[in-house]
């Protein structure tokens, strides 16, 4: 009888195959040709038949060049950090796409020369909030700071509140952010109270100027006290506000956050905020505030070291111009509506011979946005070992615990994704539910 293994095709056979072809064209060679080897191995081995290496190697490939997954969020946080914070809206993604070949992005066509590089997203920015007289970007929400910090207080003070000194995540805290700057901090008032008068005996010829920030992934409730801005400008010493999320104008189911709207026109000098949160936008961080205060930064040698590419000005723009944002529509949802829907796919799971529950759900903003505050959902619910079976899917759905069942909240999950979302359970194999 003939050895099996003189049946496994040469790699230069295998690789003219059309579907890893096509591989080739969307991974390139070397990815393919590991892959084809790799089963080619597994062939030899007995692990798989000869007439099996093209199915085996094109299952070894991942979906994309990148590595990282497209998964559903359906935990119930609109603004997840560890899945990305804000999904960017169909507009913005095509408005990526179009970007990522050559662009006009520091190019006037008319006259052939130089341009002021992401000139039509900035005047979208300012159209959005025109209480800002000037406005500038960067590449995310603490750079926003450190560069307000490093243009306007190197070797000065800033003045802040004890209750306003966060840490913004994964371990890095605000003061040492703002000290790398060369600036010096110096605190007033306590983690409960500050007043007015805390801030005016604070002020001397070294303060540079009153920040104040938004302490957005936490609350503190009880005998406390705040300092609105208003109350800050007559001290004659410019106020930068950081209110973190990144809403742009107030919101009725969000009456507690900050919106840079308000915060201008209480007086404000600079707003700073990010971009990939509640305004629903890529990775970045918004400056906007005075004429005079935004352009020196503008002009600042550490604004080039933290410029954003060509990519995120597309995105950014196409989420200020463009329809609602995922974000925003997620925000507005209707509860009713994601019962519905709930309800509807655990019809349609039951129907399979899955246990799925529609269940009424509280999801939250997430990304520091909003603490405290929960946003009226609905869910699929679902035994307990689903959690784990749908992250490792082919499409990875994320979802979360909850006495003893896992829950696929519906806040953060588009409507056209539920057949998605149903087909990924569906797929979960009878031993892993």
């Amino acid at each position: 009888m003939q050895d099996a293994r003189r049946r496994i095709p040469r790699t230069d056979v295998l690789l003219r195959e059309p579907r890893l072809l096509h591989a080739t064209d969307r991974l390139g060679p070397e990815r393919v040709k590991s892959a084809v080897r790799e089963a080619q191995q597994w062939a030899r081995a007995g692990d798989v038949r000869p007439e099996e290496v093209v199915d085996t190697a094109l299952a070894l490939l991942p979906r994309t060049a990148s590595g990282l997954q497209p998964v559903i969020n359906a935990t119930g946080v609109l603004l997840h950090t560890n899945l990305g914070r804000a999904p960017l809206s169909a507009a913005a993604r095509r408005a990526v796409q179009e970007a990522a070949g050559s662009t006009d992005v520091e190019l006037d066509l008319q006259t052939g020369v130089r341009a002021r590089r992401g000139r039509t997203a900035l005047a979208a920015l300012r159209t959005r909030v025109p209480a800002a007289a000037a406005v500038h970007v960067v590449n995310n929400g603490a750079a926003a700071l450190v560069l307000a910090a490093t243009a306007l207080a190197a070797g000065k003070e800033i003045v802040v509140s004890r209750g306003e000194m966060v840490e913004i995540g994964d371990g890095f805290r605000l003061p040492d952010l703002l000290v790398c700057t060369g600036a010096r901090l110096r605190e007033v008032g306590t983690t409960n109270r500050t007043t007015a008068e805390d801030y005016a005996r604070a002020i001397g010829p070294q303060t540079a100027f009153i920040l104040k920030v938004h302490p957005s992934n936490f609350r503190i409730t009880g005998f406390t006290h705040a300092v609105d801005v208003a109350e800050l400008v007559p001290l004659g010493i410019p106020v930068v506000v950081d209110i973190g999320s990144g809403l742009l104008a107030p919101h009725s189911r969000l009456p507690e956050e900050p919106d840079a709207r308000t915060q201008l026109e209480a007086g404000a000098a600079l707003v700073t905020a990010s971009g990939d949160k509640l305004l629903g936008g890529p990775q970045c961080g918004l400056l906007l505030g005075r004429e005079d205060v935004v352009r020196s930064l503008a002009r600042h040698p550490l604004a080039r070291a933290l410029r954003v590419d060509k990519m995120t000005l597309a995105a950014l723009e196409a989420t200020l111009t463009g329809p609602p944002t995922p974000t925003a529509q997620a925000l507005d949802a209707d509860p009713e509506e994601l019962l519905h829907r709930a309800e509807r796919l655990s019809g349609v799971l039951r129907a399979d011979g899955i246990d799925a529950r529609a269940v009424s759900s509280r999801a939250t903003v997430g990304g520091g946005g909003a603490p405290g505050v929960t946003l009226p959902s609905a869910a699929v619910s679902l035994p307990e070992p689903y959690a784990a079976a749908l992250r490792g899917g082919c499409v990875p759905v994320v979802g979360r615990l909850d006495g003893g069942r896992c829950l696929l909240d519906l806040a953060a999950v588009p409507a056209e994704d539920d057949e998605r979302l149903a087909a990924a359970v569906r797929a979960v194999p009878a031993g892993e539910r």
